[in-house]
């Protein structure tokens, strides 16, 4: 009963591997501007969602 949850359970080892392994694959100087751009396209989704939630409420209204 508790196997399907299994994979889902992520502990300190697992996310040491995860971040040695981007580590490895994008090197140490390359990282800050993956999250700056992760960052960025979060902000910008977030805009577009509240843009989308005010011109839905024009129209209701």
């Amino acid at each position: 009963m508790i196997l399907y949850m299994l994979p889902l359970a992520i502990g300190p080892w697992q996310i040491a591997l995860i971040v040695l392994a981007v580590l490895l694959l994008f090197g140490g100087k390359k990282i800050p501007e993956l999250m700056r751009g992760l960052g960025s396209g979060i902000k910008e989704f977030k805009d577009a969602s509240k843009e989308e939630d005010e011109t839905t409420e024009d129209k209701k209204g």
